[in-house]
């Protein structure tokens, strides 16, 4: 089973890789995320070759149902954040 990693673990897998350190590591990934964060906010697209790219997608207003009631309820229109794998890193995973 494959391990899950959280920021200081990646932080800490960064520092070791480029030989720098931890606090380094972590500054770089806190300047990292902030950049895609802004960049998303601004609904722009973030496009990393050969990872994979983030995108806000808009998803229109529509018609749901309340589960337990079965009731008709609208649900607004709204923003999220998608992501689409690039083939390397599909091909990486299989």
């Amino acid at each position: 089973m494959s391990e899950t990693y959280n920021k200081k673990l990646l932080g800490e897998a960064v520092a070791s890789k480029l030989d720098i350190s931890k606090k380094q590591a972590n500054e770089f990934i806190d300047a990292f995320l902030e950049e895609v964060k802004g960049i998303l906010e601004e609904k722009g697209t973030v496009d990393l070759a050969g990872f994979g790219k983030f995108e806000v997608r808009f998803r229109a207003a529509r018609d749901g149902f309340n589960p337990q009631t079965k009731e008709k309820m609208p649900i607004a229109a709204s923003y999220s954040v998608g992501f689409k794998p690039a083939k390397a890193l599909k091909d990486a995973v299989k």
